[in-house]
């Protein structure tokens, strides 16, 4: 870990020059105290700090590409990664192989740099007390909790044990909740989660005057999610986005009653993050808005999104770069449905005839350049509540009937209650979380071994959920 955290340090000290604009940042170094106090000692400098945190989840490192849009959707077999695609390493889970292996160094080192920001946040403000009133501090201190929570989650998702495994009580991964450097003991995966709990558990008490919290409750659904939007509160890790992740959070530990517990809180006020519509869906021509932000609990920001986009999905990208599926695997995800929202708005051919296949336009620039939702990733959605609460009944037809308020606002057709809940899950996963970075983890936290072949028309691959620690990480271990 020695040689890791130094590695980390550095990336505190980069997010330092990052955010010099706004002043700078964290106390790393002892002759940044002066600007560590000068920050902390008013409301816009710690905001600053906080947005500062946010700035890191965006990162391309992390959320702004490789656990959304690129390397996790590639281990699930997304995309027709061929034996000459420059990403084969990665999606024949070649894990001590390059480009796999830097960039598996790079989110570790990326995540646990922003937590120990999110633990020195935390720190300094209970040293400099007075400053905030108490409900913001209150907010403030809530979001950076969760954010911790959330980052070592994903941690865990990806290089942890197959949590339903004997594995799960075997020392697998360190929770860090302060900034001081030393080395944290490996965890089993069932403390670790524990403490992802527990941080949930500590972030939801300290949000409950969230102001999304009053909207919810006392305002109109439309004017609720307007004012929610207008003021950010879905690109924060706000109350009911905690919630959310606890029901994701228990459904992964196997606790399906907690699953279902949560995941109807949220369903409770779901009017505040309204589905999208078919206007904007099937009729909105210019400026869609594809990743439907008004249904979006948490997400970020990219401002690199739109370069990404060209050197990822873009019809112009050869075929040995550009991430798109085989037209026979598409259509067998969206079962050749072109009712369907997702199917229909962010899949096209080309009209300029560079490719003859349908190439990916959900993070597609606009034409509108002053729309809100540009630049936006989504996180966590309500429609992932939906399924969670789907999977999470004791009753089949239960979770049916949440499965269909799903296809409902998808433009599809209600399921009977004859059918198989987990396989027409699975298929809702494969469909609602395109370039979002959830397939993965749905394939191994069921377990499932053998998923389709990205790279051909048929056939399936045999997936290694045993991703490991970087080796600058094992070694010191």
């Amino acid at each position: 870990m020695k040689r890791n955290f130094i590695k980390i340090m550095a990336l505190l000290i980069a997010t330092i020059g990052i955010l010099s604009s706004c002043k700078k940042f964290l106390d790393v170094q002892p002759e940044d105290k002066v600007l560590e106090t000068q920050l902390f000692s008013t409301k816009q400098g710690i905001k600053t700090v906080l947005n500062g945190l946010y700035i890191n989840l965006s990162n391309n490192n992390l959320y702004g590409d490789n656990l959304t849009l690129s390397t996790i959707e590639i281990l699930a077999q997304r995309y027709n990664i061929s034996s000459t695609h420059s990403l084969t390493k990665i999606a024949s889970y070649a894990y001590t192989d390059n480009p796999t292996q830097s960039r598996l160094e790079n989110i570790w080192t990326n995540s646990y740099a922003t937590i120990l920001n999110v633990n020195t946040f935390l720190e300094n403000l209970a040293k400099y007390p007075g400053v905030l009133d108490a409900k913001t501090e209150k907010i403030y201190k809530g979001e950076a909790t969760a954010m911790r929570a959330f980052l070592h989650f994903d941690i865990m998702r990806l290089y942890g044990p197959r949590y339903s495994t004997a594995d799960s009580v075997k020392l697998s991964l360190p929770y860090y909740e302060s900034s001081k450097s030393s080395v944290n003991p490996l965890l089993p995966a069932n403390d670790f989660l524990q403490k992802v709990i527990n941080d949930l558990n500590t972030a939801e008490s300290l949000l409950t005057e969230d102001e999304i919290v009053t909207a919810g409750v006392n305002t109109a659904p439309l004017n609720a999610s307007v004012d929610f939007l207008k003021n950010n509160r879905n690109y924060r890790l706000n109350y009911y986005a905690v919630k959310a992740l606890k029901a994701r959070v228990f459904l992964y530990r196997g606790d399906k009653v907690n699953a279902l517990k949560y995941a109807k809180d949220v369903i409770a006020v779901a009017n505040v993050f309204p589905w999208t519509t078919a206007t904007n869906a099937l009729s909105e021509k210019q400026n869609p808005d594809r990743v439907f932000t008004t249904e979006m609990m948490f997400g970020i920001t990219n401002t690199q999104l739109y370069a990404r986009y060209l050197a990822l999905f873009d019809p112009g990208v050869s075929d040995a770069n550009i991430l798109a599926p085989i037209t026979a695997r598409l259509n067998t995800v969206y079962e050749s449905n072109e009712n369907d929202y997702r199917f229909n708005l962010n899949w096209q051919i080309p009209t300029t005839g560079v490719k003859a296949y349908k190439t990916f336009y959900k993070y597609a620039d606009v034409i509108d350049k002053d729309k809100l939702f540009r630049f936006t990733i989504p996180l966590v959605k309500i429609s992932e509540v939906y399924l969670i609460a789907a999977e999470a009944e004791p009753i089949a037809a239960d979770g049916i009937a949440y499965l269909n308020i799903v296809r409902a606002n998808r433009g599809l057709t209600a399921l009977t209650t004859t059918v198989n809940v987990n396989t027409e899950l699975q298929k809702e996963y494969q469909k609602e979380f395109f370039g979002e970075g959830q397939l993965f983890y749905y394939y191994k936290r069921r377990n499932i071994t053998s998923i389709p072949n990205g790279a051909a028309s048929s056939g399936n691959v045999t997936v290694n959920y045993a991703v490991p620690m970087p080796q600058s990480e094992a070694l010191y271990r």
